[in-house]
């Protein structure tokens, strides 16, 4: 997917206790990354409020997490983690992830989320359904 097509990015740099002896990050923190960037695009979604983030994530579960990896990131580079909501379901969501490092493409993956409560699915909120249709530039699939 072309990086034009994610609205959302949020910067970060690895950091050292995120990489191996060589410097490499290890392959465990880039789902650690995708959260990182799941969050801050909620937040943004959000308006930055923190209540309304909090509602964002009540009842919200990862249950399929996928990467591929095409090259590392390295101790003190600065990553780009885009976000962008694929598929809005009656109560789930697929959220497409990739991370890039001056334009190149590292990492590619996708989370699905499920909203539940006591262990039934729940329809995904209104509000949080709103937010990302108006937000997102390609209409996420419904």
């Amino acid at each position: 997917m072309a990086r034009s097509e994610f609205r959302f990015a949020h910067s970060l740099r690895v950091r050292w206790a995120e990489a191996d002896m060589q410097g490499v990050v290890f392959n465990g923190h880039y789902l650690a990354y995708f959260d990182i960037g799941v969050t801050e695009y909620l937040r943004e979604l959000c308006g930055g409020d923190s209540t309304r983030l909090q509602h964002a994530f009540e009842r919200m579960y990862v249950v399929k997490s996928t990467l591929e990896y095409r090259s590392p990131a390295r101790f003190d580079e600065v990553i780009e983690l885009c976000v962008r909501t694929a598929r809005l379901g009656g109560s789930s969501m697929r959220v497409l992830l990739e991370i890039h490092r001056d334009g190149e493409l590292l990492v590619t993956g996708e989370n699905v989320y499920v909203f539940a409560e006591e262990g039934k699915s729940q329809p995904i909120p209104g509000e949080l359904r709103e937010l990302i249709r108006g937000f997102e530039s390609t209409p996420p699939e419904e």
